[in-house]
């Protein structure tokens, strides 16, 4: 009887611990598939270096956004505290996020390297991020709400480039959505000498849309999808195929390139830390005129910054800032087709006042050119180069000469009008 009870014991024990186990397969798949990087591979990362690029955006200032951080600090905490949890809390938290959404946000140690760097290694740029969630926010989940996609995607702007409207990388993408030039192009955004759509908020979240749901009707499942937009559908295909057909992000992840393994972790991290802020003792930094200190207008014809600088007085940073997608500061706007253009409000108010007259304003430095170009043109040829001489020297021939100077024989005889090829010692010929 007892040896009978002992084993029925431990069959109940293997019963129980199988149940559990089948609970938290993809907890546990997500846990165990790979080694955690060290702080250096974070610190190296491309989704680092993006966010440290928030230190290069202007505007920024001591104030908070419009909100109460007393009253927002509910745990009582000290200004410079920094609050850290058991991963049971981070557990407890991100299966909570979960439950809102349709993407199967997990907890594990890689997540959890990244929830460090944004709460607590570079909580100081944090303050800039959520102050910029703001801005774009609203946007992002306008679009995907047209298009019934997951809001929480709005969040993979934050990994792509920080919601740095300039950012670029190393490969080459550009924007807050960091679209490649040839995805890109594939999905209407216009990369020309005088317009990069890349850089244009509102064109390329529509295309960053559009491109996620192609992927999504591809793949079916949302990490899947960020690992596409991130590697490039033929690297996902290719690690499917290496896992034996999974079409699980965690089953291939050990496939994916090193950069994309780190992607969906740090996608879960930055949802975590951003609805969890307050609890980690982290507030939105102001980010002054980004935020409602502009308006827009249209402009409908060619116009350059440097005519609005001249004419109304807008600071040429702010142009720069709130426009990125004309590279080469020029609009090139018609009548027929108009270009969006943003500015600090009281300057958007003064070009309607003003437009026809900063249309037909001609730039000092525009002037400053015309002028010199009379000017040249009055000079004549003769004069504005500066002729050169060699004096001939015994055993000189015109076509020594001419090797000498670099020029030909026949352009030594016209320079000297010359009948033959016959030349003498001391004889000055012009060279040039």
């Amino acid at each position: 009887m007892k040896h009978n009870f002992l084993i029925s014991l431990l069959l109940l024990i293997v019963s129980v611990a199988q149940a559990q186990t089948i609970d938290t397969i993809p907890e546990m798949e997500a846990d165990s598939l790979f080694v955690v990087d060290t702080i250096e591979d974070i610190e190296d990362s491309e989704v680092t270096k993006m966010f440290e690029s928030l230190v290069t955006i202007p505007y920024f200032g001591n104030e908070y956004l419009k909100i109460d951080t007393v009253e927002m600090n509910i745990y009582g905490y000290d200004f410079d505290e920094v609050p850290v949890f058991p991963d049971s809390i981070y557990r407890q938290r991100i299966e909570h996020l979960a439950t809102q959404t349709t993407l199967p946000l997990v907890y594990n140690d890689h997540v959890k390297s990244f929830i460090e760097l944004y709460a607590i290694r570079r909580r100081g740029l944090t303050g800039r991020l959520l102050g910029l969630s703001h801005v774009y926010f609203p946007l992002f989940e306008e679009t995907l709400s047209k298009y019934n996609m997951p809001l929480e995607l709005k969040y993979l702007a934050m990994i792509e480039s920080a919601l740095n409207p300039t950012a670029g990388s190393r490969a080459g993408a550009k924007g807050l959505w960091q679209f490649m030039y040839n995805t890109g192009k594939l999905y209407g955004l216009k990369s020309t000498t005088l317009v990069e759509e890349r850089f244009d908020p509102m064109k390329a979240t529509e295309a960053a849309c559009l491109c996620m749901l192609d992927l999504y009707y591809r793949y079916k499942d949302w990490f899947l999808v960020l690992a596409a937009y991130n590697a490039g559908p033929g690297n996902v295909n290719k690690a499917i195929k290496r896992a034996g057909g999974a079409m699980n992000y965690w089953t291939i992840w050990p496939y994916l390139p090193r950069e994309t393994q780190s992607y969906v972790p740090s996608f879960i991290a930055v949802n975590y830390v951003v609805s969890y802020a307050t609890e980690h003792n982290l507030y939105p930094l102001d980010p002054g005129l980004l935020m409602s200190g502009t308006d827009t207008v249209w402009v409908r014809d060619v116009l350059s910054f440097q005519q609005l600088v001249e004419t109304i007085g807008v600071p040429m940073q702010d142009l720069k800032t709130f426009n990125p997608q004309y590279i080469k500061e020029i609009i090139p706007a018609t009548d027929t087709t108009p270009c969006v253009l943003r500015m600090p409000t009281q300057y958007a108010l003064e070009f309607v006042g003003r437009e026809k007259e900063i249309y037909a304003y001609q730039t000092q430095e525009a002037l400053d050119k015309a002028k010199v170009l009379e000017q040249a043109q009055k000079v004549p040829v003769e004069v504005k180069q500066t002729a050169k001489f060699h004096t001939v020297k015994a055993g000189d021939t015109l076509s020594s000469i001419a090797r000498k100077y670099n020029t030909t024989v026949a352009k030594i005889k016209k320079l000297n009008n010359l009948k033959s090829d016959k030349i003498k010692a001391k004889q000055k010929l012009r060279v040039s």
